[in-house]
């Protein structure tokens, strides 16, 4: 990676020890008199773990033999197919995850599993296709093996996660040509060419033919094809997901196998905590029945656990739902797979979404931080157990944060969520700074390069272990509750937060997300006057110690992307406030429309500081009488709906005025309206064809009708509008089934790029692009030209686009402000092309033929991945 990276700071030294005091301590309760490694440990306080999450097929290769099981299947050249990763190769590396400072492993399901399916041309590597929920899959080792890997954690006071799927099994059969609810029979297709066995070899799951009337009176599964609307809550609940098999979960004989088989791998394996995947896919009181449920011959998994020595088995589900900004319906949604209606709980936790989303679009997209706000607000507000859901930056089912983020964005965002509530959970490789999403830690492993990745002095591992320290050095971080104290609402700039609990001096823990200095305008601390506050830990460096003013208020420059802790100390003498008279006259209350003048007071040179922004400010002198007057730059305030701030403030004495706040509705004038032809969303020679999978059948979603391009300034707002827009998944962004990249070149500017980066392609003849940006369903990345290349997609910036969607029109509006074109501002020559496919953590798959999520009608190594595009558009 070409990018710089900044040395994070090591744990104290004391900090350290009692880490390694804490470890060893938990680590003696595991093992027993004879200090040999116990297989049933009692449970930890889970909000004070750090989980470690591994895609076992792609983490560590510790025997070669079960790698290839003959079924064509292993292919480590190819993303769809097996690499090799087993748990032996867990096993020997579990020093270097609780290097990190993880205290629990989370691996994807070790199941049996279905190895090949014709119909999607993809691979069970993952483990989510179950074809056996109480066998070890051969690829990964054997039963012996996975005992050995739970008492190898045991021994070192760490604890077993294991991923598990009450939903589906793998792809043994589907319905095409049609569906008939009356009639199960018809239309069924069992998927004969699944290997290793064309069905579940496992007792009920293996009643899976409706042909045979035995099947159908056990009814184990919903006789269903694959969902086409996931908005529609009877298909979310007993269709097809993706095409597997959906279990009837509703039934008691469904219930009874999947709380049987469960259990045995909390009684076999040693097992301290499920992760729950596609948990919205069930009804939530199946939860009630798996943990809870009174029946002697397959008893709730919490008494499974029960009887094995825990006494607080964690279990955890994904729902995988992402909230606009300042709107709580997926949040809610999640609760309600954690406490039911009369406020009874269901599950302990669930996997912190919303929160995760919001994370992405401050720290990497340089959304304003108030969202992030908001966010962590009502994630205390809405959920009744906050501290026991996992938090995280990405995951297997989501881009890398550095595919299309910083490295001082993650490193801010994973300083985030190990000083809030919830359990961090950090994805394998991000130690490492992976960008794809599932590549492999060793070197025979897909995506690896070629080499090893267990590196333990990269900068990201040792902040991992940094932040992992700080957060065990004071339960305030892992039981406390944070009251946020500062956030910005125009854009990239200052969020603080202080984290308290009873008996315990709180944290204060505050950012700067802009890529320049901002000024932090009197943060109230809620602290008694002249509080010390002792520096703890920063991304950078170490702040120093301060003590706040005599309203408990704090006011200082913080450096770009600057991150730091603070613990507060015991109270010093107050500082002597400046009696410097500093005022800003009143702002009219209506929206302004353009630039406009403020005024005031002062008696001295002061800086007039908009949002924070010092990089900005402009410097006022009063005149003779001590008044003053300025005029406030409204090109770049693009958002009618954001309120920004003002504020003036002398650096030499410390004074600040009232701060006001005020809003702008800048008016659009229109650029460009082109055109572009129906139906031509079939690739650069016409014979691309939509993958197969039904939920692509609602709309054309790739087929670009037209592009309307309108300036404010600097800015640039794109309005595409499409032959239709599919809305799978509960996209945070209101769309899904398409991605678009637009790449935009700066006039008068050196450099730039004409490959399309990932794209298998160029630009049309006469454009280079300067800046590119790539927008889905759940993605929002901008790019610079710097360092990109046919596999490069360049260095990423901030900040991205504001997305709208009118469904009514089919049309989706992105709006670029005047700092993403390189504070442009003027538009006159700058050039656009609009070009779409779709994006799931890369650039769909394109192959000869069509499957449910691939593309078809192309060479995947040469072709374009390009299904429609505009014209060049230039701007007058």
């Amino acid at each position: 990676m070409d990018r710089a990276r900044k040395t994070a700071p090591m744990a104290p030294r004391s900090t350290s020890r009692l880490v390694a005091c804490a470890l060893c301590v938990a680590a003696a309760t595991a093992c027993g008199a004879a200090g040999t490694a116990r297989l049933h440990v009692p449970s930890p306080d889970w909000r004070e773990q750090v989980v470690y999450f591994v895609l076992t097929d792609r983490f560590d290769d510790g025997d070669a033999a079960n790698n290839d099981q003959g079924a064509g299947e292993y292919d480590p050249a190819r993303n769809s197919h097996y690499s090799g990763g087993d748990l032996r190769g867990l096993m020997r590396r579990l020093d270097y995850i609780r290097g990190l400072g993880a205290t629990a492993l989370w691996l994807t399901p070790p199941v049996a599993n279905q190895w090949a399916d014709p119909l999607t041309q993809y691979t069970g590597y993952h483990g989510y296709w179950a074809e056996h929920f109480k066998k070890v899959d051969r690829h990964l080792g054997t039963l012996a093996d996975y005992r050995q890997l739970s008492r190898a954690l045991h021994r070192r006071g760490m604890f077993l996660v294991q991923d598990i799927v009450l939903n589906h099994t793998g792809n043994f059969f589907d319905y095409t040509g049609g569906w008939d609810a009356a009639d199960p029979t018809r239309f069924y297709r069992p998927n004969a060419g699944s290997l290793p066995v064309a069905a579940p070899s496992q007792k009920p799951f293996d009643l899976n033919d409706p042909r045979r009337a035995a099947d159908r009176r056990a009814g184990i599964y919903h006789w269903t094809p694959g969902v086409a609307d996931y908005n529609d809550p009877a298909q979310e609940s007993n269709f097809q997901m993706s095409g597997l098999d959906d279990l009837n979960t509703e039934n008691p004989a469904v219930r009874r196998a999947l709380r049987d088989s469960y259990g045995f791998w909390v009684r076999e394996a040693g097992v301290d905590a499920f992760r729950v995947d596609t948990a919205f896919y069930v009804p939530p009181d199946t939860f009630r029945d798996f943990l809870r449920a009174k029946d002697p011959r397959a008893p709730g998994i919490a008494e499974v656990a029960r009887r094995t020595g825990r006494s607080n088995f964690h279990v955890f589900g994904e729902g995988f739902g992402i909230d606009r900004p300042f709107d709580d319906t997926q949040a809610k949604k999640i609760e309600r797979y954690m406490t039911d209606a009369a406020g009874h709980a269901l599950m302990p936790g669930m996997l912190n979404f919303p929160l995760y989303g919001a994370l992405g679009d401050v720290f990497a997209r340089g959304r304003p931080t108030a969202e992030l706000a908001y966010r962590i607000e009502r994630t205390m507000a809405l959920h009744a157990r906050p501290h026991l859901m996992p938090t995280f930056v990405d995951n297997h089912d989501v881009d890398r944060f550095l595919a299309g983020g910083s490295v001082v964005a993650l490193r801010q965002s994973l300083l985030a969520i190990f000083t809030l509530p919830g359990i961090p959970t950090v994805y394998y490789g991000t130690e490492q700074g992976f960008t794809e999403q599932r590549a492999s830690m060793f070197a025979g492993g897909h995506g690896s390069g070629g080499r090893d990745r267990f590196d333990t002095g990269t900068s990201e591992y040792r902040l991992l272990a940094a932040l992992s320290a700080l957060r065990r050095s004071d339960k305030v971080f892992t039981h406390g509750s944070p009251t946020l104290l500062a956030r910005s609402t125009a854009g990239a700039g200052v969020l603080a937060w202080r984290m308290a609990m009873p008996g315990r001096a709180p944290a204060i823990v505050v950012f700067n997300t802009a890529d320049q200095e901002v000024l932090l305008d009197k943060l109230d601390t809620g602290l008694p006057a002249g509080t010390r506050l002792q520096a703890r830990f920063a991304l950078d460096g170490r702040p120093a110690d301060v003590s706040v003013g005599a309203d408990g208020r704090l006011t200082m420059v913080l450096p770009p992307r600057a991150g730091w802790v603070w613990m507060a100390g015991a109270a010093g003498p107050t500082a002597v406030s400046s009696v410097a008279e500093l005022t800003l006259d009143a702002l009219p209350t209506a929206a302004v429309t353009g630039d406009f003048q403020v005024g005031g007071q002062a008696r001295g040179p002061f800086q007039l500081v908009i949002d924070g922004d010092l990089a900005r400010a402009q410097t006022v002198t009063p005149d003779a009488q001590g008044r003053w007057m300025a005029s406030v730059d409204t090109s770049r305030m693009v958002d009618p709906g954001i309120e920004h701030e003002i504020v003036a403030w002398a650096a030499q004495t410390g004074a600040a005025s009232q701060t006001h706040r005020f809003k702008v509705e800048r008016a659009w004038q229109l650029l460009a309206d082109v055109a572009d032809p129906a139906g031509d969303d079939a690739g650069p020679r016409g014979n691309y064809l939509y993958p197969t999978d039904p939920t692509y059948r609602a709309a054309r979603s790739m087929d670009l009708r037209r592009v309307k391009a309108s300036g404010s300034g600097g800015a640039l707002r794109l309005d595409l509008t499409m032959a239709g827009l599919a809305s799978s998944w509960n996209p945070p962004h209101g769309f899904d089934h398409v991605a678009f990249t637009i790449f935009i070149e700066l006039p008068g500017q050196a450099g730039g790029s004409t490959v399309m980066p990932l794209q298998n392609a160029s630009l049309p003849p006469g454009m280079r692009w300067h800046r590119r940006l790539r927008v889905g369903g759940w993605s929002n990345a901008l790019f610079t030209a710097e360092g990109a290349s046919a596999t490069n997609e360049g260095t990423s910036t901030t900040p991205g686009a504001r997305i709208t969607v009118d469904r009514a029109s089919n049309t989706l509006s992105l709006v670029l402000p005047s700092a993403a074109l390189a504070g442009a501002s003027s538009l006159r020559g700058i050039k656009v092309y609009v070009t779409t496919w779709d994006y799931d953590g890369g650039y769909r798959t394109l192959a000869a033929q069509p499957a449910g999520h691939v593309i078809g009608g192309g060479d995947p190594a040469t072709d374009p991945r390009v299904m429609d595009d505009s014209a060049v558009i230039v701007l007058p």
